[in-house]
């Protein structure tokens, strides 16, 4: 080796060596700086895999803004941990994983704090011919959903934990004085220093809404809270105490109110952990199945029932269960002036028509009348009416049809099962929780379900409680993307939770099964935004809903959507195929969410307090 060397040098050869090497360090140096220039600015999102950057440049793009700091938390910092992996595994995932640059910006407005886009369009609001069927509180979603992320309200902090949040709520978190001087006389709501008290008042609860309850179960003592009567609809909430206070009594009640002058009502019960949306009676369906309801209620709620003919109240037949009974305290019930007998008499008349019996009226202590209706559970009735006004709707496919539908002029026909026997009552609570349901027919289907149930009791037992680092005693409102049976509602009965069940409209509808168990959901579609406030839902969990959404949404718009709805510190469960945990990791990333993947089919996201510098 060392004649070789020293006849190298001697033929002078090392020059063409030297011209080499430096060519090989100017290349390296090229590659370097291109390598460290790849983050810039691109709006608005960018997707790419791996396997592209390797063949190609990506747009120039600026980078995210650096964590906020928070009076309370932190920003966590994004990360991955992936358990039971070996290198050579991780390093196949990366190969696959989609790269994601977004240049997330804040919305800009005074009222983006509690932007609620298809509540909040103004433009289609304006653009409205007529508001006097409340067509200015439906839903008018914008053509291309906001790609941009809420600010949080100056002050914001985890929520007060339930059950203390019944009772209690930080100011700071919902600060919208309004209702407390609106409504300072009846009790609803009142500020003490740093927190929102709820006395549990309102208009018709002069002693109290425990007195309330306790007087409806005595003038009618079939109902039977929570065990005959388990699931209510409480038209025109309020905060929604109604609901809260019959949760002690195992009711799961659907509290409801449009977003109107009354300020942040249903953002105040959410705030609590009472289940609530926003809707509103006008000129289409609400977004429930029929014959759902147990007992639907009306303390003073402003529905003008008798209007349109009685549009209002055919819906309300609509969704109630035969046998089952609506509770109405307000003054045409109990006062003698022209006006409220007026509409005591044409509701009376309308309610007749409908085959509605009065089965109690009295009036409390404090002189608040209350009158229940029953719904029939005989179809004879109705083919005994001497006029057919208003006519039985056409029997037809049911099966989400009260999405964006326009109210019915008819009586909803009651169902049978396959023997043509009216469906039964469901079992008591909590047996009906996991006996067959009635809206169930086909034994295929009933096989399915009790299979379904089953599947889901061993894997939350196993996975969702034990292996996915959730801290459950933070959760209070959960809401399930694509609920199915409501598999994962049903095993959680066991804790202080409550489950908002969506059923997608491009899904097998089984939202009358839900009802049936003795849960609450909705139908919805996920392309467009959900009707609740900002950050009032501390887990969010779908179950292969996101390998069907991608074929019709943006998964950015998406996920851009479960930002705004999740409370910071809050929890995404994700269960789904490798190749879509795979995309949301990286979109997840540049929420500045941690991000913890488990068994190649289970995604953890927790949100953080971070958000962005720039407005858009």
């Amino acid at each position: 080796m060392a004649i070789m060397g020293e006849e190298f040098f001697k033929e002078r050869k090392y020059p063409f060596i030297f011209t080499l090497l430096g060519l090989f360090i100017c290349v390296g140096v090229l590659i370097f700086t291109n390598t460290t220039n790849t983050i810039s600015t691109f709006n608005p999102f960018l997707f790419y895999s791996n396997n592209d950057v390797k063949n190609q440049t990506p747009p120039l793009l600026s980078p995210l803004s650096a964590p906020q700091h928070d009076d309370h938390h932190l920003a966590a910092a994004p990360t991955t941990i992936t358990d039971d992996k070996d290198k050579q595994q991780q390093e196949q995932e990366k190969e696959k994983e989609v790269v994601v640059v977004i240049d997330w910006k804040l919305c800009k407005g005074s009222v983006a704090v509690d932007y609620i886009p298809c509540l909040d369009n103004w433009e289609a609001i304006k653009a409205l011919k007529s508001r006097k069927h409340m067509e200015h509180r439906e839903r008018h979603c914008p053509q291309n959903s906001p790609k941009c992320l809420l600010p949080l309200p100056k002050g914001y902090r985890f929520p007060v934990p339930w059950p203390k949040s019944r009772d209690m709520i930080w100011y700071d978190n919902v600060p919208h004085p309004k209702l407390v001087e609106y409504k300072k006389d009846q009790h609803w709501v009142v500020q003490s220093g740093e927190y929102l008290v709820f006395p549990g008042g309102g208009t018709q609860f002069k002693d109290g809404v425990d007195h309330y309850i306790e007087f409806m179960e005595k003038t009618l003592p079939e109902i039977q809270w929570g065990k005959h009567i388990r699931v209510v609809l409480d038209v025109g909430c309020g905060v929604a105490s109604f609901g809260g206070y019959l949760l002690d009594k195992n009711v799961i009640t659907m509290s409801f109110a449009p977003k109107d002058e009354h300020e942040a009502q249903i953002q105040f019960a959410l705030e609590r952990g009472i289940p609530a949306t926003l809707s509103v009676i006008g000129t289409q369906k609400l977004t429930f199945p029929d014959n759902a309801f147990d007992m639907i209620h009306c303390a003073r709620c402003r529905v003008h029932w008798e209007a349109d003919g009685g549009k209002p109240l055919y819906e309300l037949n609509r969704i109630l269960r035969p046998g089952g009974f609506f509770a109405w305290s307000a003054t045409p019930v109990y006062r003698d002036n022209e006006k409220d007998q007026q509409i005591w008499t044409v509701t009376a008349a309308i309610t007749k028509a409908m085959c509605w019996s009065i089965v109690a009226k009295a009036r409390d202590s404090a002189g608040i009348g209350l009158v229940i209706y029953q719904k029939p559970t005989s179809s004879s009735c109705y083919e005994n009416r001497e006029e057919k006004i208003p006519p039985l709707c056409e029997n037809k496919d049911s099966k989400n049809s009260s999405w964006y539908a326009t109210l019915d002029s008819c009586l909803t026909p009651l169902p049978v099962d396959g023997m043509g026997e009216l469906q039964r009552w469901p079992m008591p609570w909590p047996q009906r929780l996991n006996s067959k349901p009635p809206s169930l027919l086909d034994s295929d289907a009933v096989d399915e379900f009790h299979k379904d149930s089953k599947q889901w009791s061993q894997l939350v037992s196993d996975v969702y409680k034990e292996g996915l680092s959730i801290n459950w005693p933070s959760i209070r409102n959960i809401m399930d993307m694509n609920a199915g049976y409501a598999g994962f509602a049903s095993t959680l009965t066991d804790l202080p939770v409550w489950a908002m069940n969506v059923v997608p409209i491009d899904m097998s509808d089984t939202l009358s099964v839900i009802y049936d168990r003795g849960f609450i959901g909705m139908y919805h579609d996920w392309c467009e935004s959900f009707n609740t406030y900002p950050r009032t839902y501390d887990l969010l969990h779908s179950s292969f809903l996101f390998q069907y959404l991608e074929k019709r949404c943006d998964i950015i718009d998406v996920v851009a959507e479960i930002d705004r709805i999740l409370r910071p510190d809050g929890y995404l469960v994700v269960r789904d195929s490798p190749e879509i945990l795979n995309k949301l990791t990286p979109v997840l990333h540049s929420l500045h969410w941690s991000v913890t993947l488990h068994q190649d089919q289970f995604l953890v996201g927790k949100k953080s307090f971070w958000r962005p510098m720039a407005s858009e």
